[in-house]
């Protein structure tokens, strides 16, 4: 004889109470008196009782569940957003649902009508998209925090990480070091990030009356490391290369090893992010960092608090401000880990 699950109905007869009072309490919703729960919850343990998340979810008009739309699934920086953002809706008892646009609009417009219906609120990290349409294409009564380099232009709340100044910052470091000849390997051309950081760059060349050098990257190792076996080739080589990202910042120490270069004394690299391997590399990488994980949190925690206001909450936008770390690829003589956590600040 094969026992079935016990029922709503099963949990009510037992309580004696109607289906009704047995929904308020499970829901946490209505008053109910503390017998009448009392007996509820005594029943469903009683009976064992897992509540259907389908009939619940037409009860409460919510599925407990939010999504994440991210360019791509790969790489030490969109593991460590994840397992923030993960970290966050476990403590919260919500699901999370993660898809990847590929960096195109048109399956990230795909991504996000699937998941119509299907979570009560949506993360969307998109930085090849332009913010307003992707924005517009989104029905209001939706939930939705961009992560996007065009955020703070459009009506939604966001989150979004000051790169152009981070990368000003990064350039300076490298030309307080005494270095002149500073290039940039900059990320895919289109990437809003990529941009950002590539205008900090220069302004910060333009600054210090320095002609710039940019190599084209692809913000993985492999176009971090042709660009550095570029730079190694070069007849008036390049003293310093900050890279726009911590992987290519990667591939950029490889290639110059393979050829022969000491880092930092004859090249000086930094990159951005921080991700977990940056400081465990040798020589440990200089870099921006981004507390990527605690990103990931704050950025579900938005999410959450925004869910729950009901479109009545103010639309802030937030700015992650990087911090330098300074490792041993910059200056031989630092080898600590300065620097500290990445600060989150209101923007208008």
């Amino acid at each position: 004889m094969v026992l079935r699950p016990a029922t709503i109905k099963d949990v009510a007869a037992r309580a004696g109470v109607s289906v009704a009072s047995v929904s308020r309490v499970l829901n946490a919703q209505g008053v109910v008196g503390e017998d009448v729960r009392a007996r509820v919850m005594e029943a469903v343990e009683t009976l064992s009782y897992v509540p259907h998340s389908g009939a619940r979810s037409l009860i409460t008009r919510k599925t407990d569940t939010v999504g994440v739309i991210l360019p791509d699934l790969f790489g030490e920086f969109f593991s460590e957003l994840i397992r923030g953002m993960d970290l966050a809706a476990r403590e919260k008892r919500l699901h999370l649902i993660v898809s990847s646009s590929h960096d195109d609009a048109e399956e990230a417009s795909f991504a996000i009508k699937s998941m119509r219906g299907r979570v009560d609120g949506l993360i969307i990290l998109s930085p090849h998209l332009d913010a307003a349409a992707l924005a517009a294409s989104m029905p209001r009564s939706l939930p939705v925090l961009l992560m996007n380099g065009g955020a703070r232009d459009v009506d939604r709340p966001s989150i979004t990480v000051d790169n152009h100044g981070g990368a000003e910052v990064m350039t300076r470091h490298l030309l307080a070091q005494g270095r002149r000849r500073v290039a940039h390997v900059a990320g895919p051309v289109g990437n809003l990030e990529a941009e950002a950081r590539r205008a900090g760059y220069l302004a910060a060349m333009a600054e210090a009356g320095i002609e710039p050098v940019v190599l084209d990257g692809d913000f993985d190792q492999a176009s971090g490391f042709r660009a550095g076996a570029a730079i190694a080739a070069m007849d008036i080589r390049p003293d310093a290369v900050f890279a726009g990202n911590d992987m290519m910042a990667l591939g950029v120490l490889l290639a110059l090893q393979e050829a022969g270069l000491r880092c930092p004394e004859d090249v000086a690299v930094g990159g951005f992010d921080d991700v977990p391997i940056a400081s465990l590399v040798r020589p440990a990488l200089t870099t921006m960092r981004i507390d990527i994980a605690e990103t990931g949190r704050r950025a579900l925690e938005r999410l959450v608090s925004l869910i729950d206001a009901a479109g009545e909450a103010p639309i802030n936008h937030e700015i992650v401000r990087p911090t330098l770390v300074a490792r041993q690829s910059s200056n031989s003589s630092n080898s600590g880990n300065s620097g500290s956590k990445s600060a989150l600040a209101q923007g208008g």
